[in-house]
């Protein structure tokens, strides 16, 4: 497991050309983040020199740093022909071998460099990604192929750095995947049970175990 490639980068003004395409508007993103090969302090709330436009729906201690696998790009440059989609495109943090969502669990805590992290929540992707690319479903691509990737929460800070090798510590809740994670919340809606599992999970995000335990008061009552 190692940490392939490491990006930052702050919200920035985009001029674009004018078109008839929806993409074609002036916007505030962070979403363009640069890889960075020196050292990078990584605090509670993310990596020194990065930053989100959108805090309502980004960052905070729960999705300190986003993940994205490097065996997906594979895939997503097959599906999305000429689209140049590599390293960094899908605007993570930290591109990583050897961590996917079907073998990654909530709640797992690894370390890299000085610090410790922990999974906190699958990504889910929104329409940036789609505007970036411009592509206009790719977001929905991505939730229903299952490669979202995934948060980090910080444990404790310290210094990371790209091509370091993250290191297992604990595993706490065997089973409840990130996979597992996205078809409760995206495909199987009306298993009941399983929403309330999750919900009930302390590792899980606030965000996820609200919107998990809303859908089953909600349909239970």
């Amino acid at each position: 497991m190692k940490l392939i490639s490491l990006q930052i980068g702050i919200p920035k003004k985009l001029n674009t050309t004018f078109s008839n395409e929806w993409w074609d508007k002036d916007w505030e993103t962070g979403f363009f983040k640069s890889p960075v090969s020196k050292e990078v302090w990584l605090g509670y709330e993310g990596l020194k020199g990065d930053g989100q436009s959108d805090l309502k729906n980004h960052g905070g201690v729960d999705k300190a740093v986003c993940v994205y696998p490097s065996e997906h790009y594979d895939y997503w440059n097959k599906e999305l022909e000429d689209k140049n989609i590599g390293i960094g495109t899908f605007g993570e943090n930290f591109t990583t071998s050897g961590l996917i969502e079907r073998d990654v669990c909530i709640g797992d805590i690894y370390s890299i460099g000085a610090a410790i992290v922990q999974v906190s929540q699958p990504r889910q992707p929104c329409y940036k990604l789609a505007r970036r690319c411009k592509i206009k479903d790719l977001a929905n691509l991505v939730q229903t192929s299952g490669k979202t990737g995934f948060y980090f929460r910080v444990i404790n800070h310290g210094m990371v750095k790209a091509q370091q090798e993250f290191k297992f510590i604990e595993r706490m809740n065997e089973g409840l995947t990130i996979s597992h994670c996205n078809e409760v919340m995206h495909n199987d809606k009306d298993n009941l049970n399983a929403a309330l599992e999750l919900s009930t999970c302390s590792e899980l995000s606030a965000n996820w175990k609200d919107t998990l335990y809303s859908r089953y008061s909600t349909k239970k009552s």
